[in-house]
């Protein structure tokens, strides 16, 4: 007699269980984990049991603390992180860019190529944006190029910024005009999307980071770096520390923006407030 299949929707997240991963996330990834999220998480990770065909959360708490779960704790990361992202999101930070940074760094910077890093890049909409902005602008400023690095701990989307597939309704804050020149329509009418034009992702790399790792395995001397609407998931504390490990990987005198929800206030980093979330590295 075959056995109907397992259903996994009940499964319920208990306290203890919640608590020995709300303890591990914190530790490893920084992320603060109250007993206020503790529905979000038991849904969140639904998916994962039933991917695994584990029927309890109880099992699937050993597993992941097992030696087998080391490739797990990547996958419950990916569900758990919280990645939120627009083009041209908080976009005077991109006119302050246009207007402001560009042409500093094109009269001061003796090198050619401009150095930038999205920390916490989510599916590639703000590196994106970056890339538009910056070919705007050494369009008439020629002798120069950039790179772009964006890093997230979440897989699920670095392999959806490498893509650079986006749905139409994605892009609809994008200047017409840019539309026409950096993305390319699917010829595909019953798929509604978009893809960024192989010219700009050239010019950006992505790669996996967790902001707690000791150090960071980037490349350094960034001209400028974005690390928005990502330290809010963070204790003050993981705050301080963050920014001074990002702060190593900028050149003096490197911009560094945050994002409008957050601040420096109370806590030591070697920065110099320029206007509200946008700083400069102290020489």
């Amino acid at each position: 007699m075959q056995l109907p299949p397992i259903t996994y929707y009940d499964a319920k997240l208990s306290d203890k269980d919640f608590a020995r991963l709300s303890d591990f996330i914190y530790s490893r990834y920084g992320i603060k984990m109250p007993e206020a999220k503790h529905i979000m998480l038991q849904s969140r990770l639904q998916k994962r049991l039933r991917a695994l065909q584990i029927p309890t959360f109880a099992e699937y708490v050993d597993f992941v603390f097992s030696p087998a779960g080391a490739d797990e704790i990547v996958h419950m990361m990916d569900v758990v992180s919280t990645n939120k992202t627009d083009f041209f999101r908080e976009s005077q930070h991109f006119d302050f860019l246009t207007q402001t940074v560009l042409p500093e760094l094109y009269e001061t910077n003796h090198q050619s190529v401009i150095k930038v890093w999205s920390a916490g890049c989510s599916s590639g909409e703000e590196p994106y944006t970056l890339a538009m902005v910056i070919s705007e602008y050494i369009a008439n400023h020629r002798g120069y190029d950039f790179q772009i690095l964006g890093s997230d701990l979440s897989t699920i989307v670095l392999e959806k910024a490498v893509t650079a597939i986006y749905p139409e309704d994605r892009v609809d804050i994008i200047p017409l005009d840019l539309k026409k020149k950096y993305l390319l329509r699917s010829k595909d009418r019953t798929k509604p999307t978009v893809r960024i034009v192989p010219e700009l992702r050239a010019k950006a790399q992505f790669m996996r980071l967790n902001f707690m790792d000791e150090a960071y395995n980037a490349p350094s001397n960034f001209d400028i770096i974005f690390c928005r609407n990502v330290l809010i998931y963070f204790d003050r504390k993981t705050q301080e520390s963050v920014i001074n490990k990002l702060c190593r990987h900028l050149r003096p005198g490197g911009y560094f923006f945050l994002g409008h929800s957050e601040s420096v206030t109370g806590i030591d980093v070697p920065l110099q407030q320029i206007k509200p979330t946008v700083f400069k590295l102290i020489n």
